[in-house]
């Protein structure tokens, strides 16, 4: 544990030293929540159907969009350590092996959370009305934080796999594409044929589904129990993949 917050001490001051993940983790989707509200709002209003205000709508996609700008940052930072030789000078070390994970993802799950924050904050001051009540709103950020974690953890994994920056960029591309096609901004019945088929059952639907219906205080029926056991399978996933990019042998 001692080895861990040392870690996660690192990972903050790095973070303060690089303006950058700044943006990018807590910078980007304010600026992605203010566009789709003030510049598209109007439009995807009338696409939504929703009957409800469109910041009450995309504000749930915008958080999903958050927990992925951050595991993107998150995956270049460990991807740094790696081509830099921090990580192998790290297992000569008297440490322990796990906490050299544990600092990257602790230290990007507090990080995307007070972004998380942040955009919950700008939401209400654009209009946001919500009734979930304290068990709706303690339920959605006990989902957000789940769902942060299992994309902090793949993060990490991406990071640990690739050779250069340039190779994280397919995560990078998968992490922010399938947001635009699941429901986070239109809902699936608005697309059309095979799109429409992809968006009502790709991972991300369910969970942005049951945040939105925690938060507004509509039902969400079962879809909470798919969107938390997708959150666990990709934690899972992530971890298992991520030590074991960590414990191969660098020479091989």
């Amino acid at each position: 544990m001692s080895d861990a917050m040392t870690m996660v001490r690192r990972n903050f001051r790095h973070t303060q030293r690089n303006p950058g993940a700044i943006i990018m983790t807590i910078g980007l989707p304010v600026v992605l929540l203010l566009l789709f509200v003030g510049v598209f709002g109007g439009a995807l209003q009338a696409g939504s159907r929703s009957g409800t205000d469109y910041i009450n709508y995309v504000v749930a996609g915008v958080l999903l969009m958050t927990v992925g700008y951050g595991a993107t940052t998150t995956a270049l930072a460990v991807n740094r350590d790696v081509t830099t030789g921090v990580i192998a000078r790290f297992r000569t070390m008297a440490i322990s092996r796990a906490s050299v994970l544990t600092g990257h993802v602790v230290g990007s799950t507090v990080r995307t959370l007070l972004s998380a924050v942040l955009v919950v904050l700008v939401a209400f001051a654009l209009g946001l009305r919500v009734h979930g009540g304290p068990l709706g709103w303690l339920a959605a950020a006990g989902l957000l934080a789940l769902l942060t974690i299992a994309m902090t953890w793949l993060g990490v994994a991406a990071g640990l796999s690739a050779k250069t920056a340039e190779g994280v960029a397919p995560f990078t591309l998968v992490i922010q594409l399938l947001p635009f096609l699941s429901s986070a901004f239109v809902p699936p019945e608005s697309m059309t044929g095979a799109v429409r088929w992809f968006a009502a059952h790709e991972p991300f639907t369910p969970i942005i589904d049951t945040l939105r219906g925690l938060l507004l205080g509509t039902s969400v029926g079962d879809r909470w129990l798919v969107a938390v056991g997708w959150c666990l399978v990709l934690a899972l996933l992530g971890y298992v993949w991520a030590r074991a990019l960590f414990r191969r042998d660098p020479n091989r």
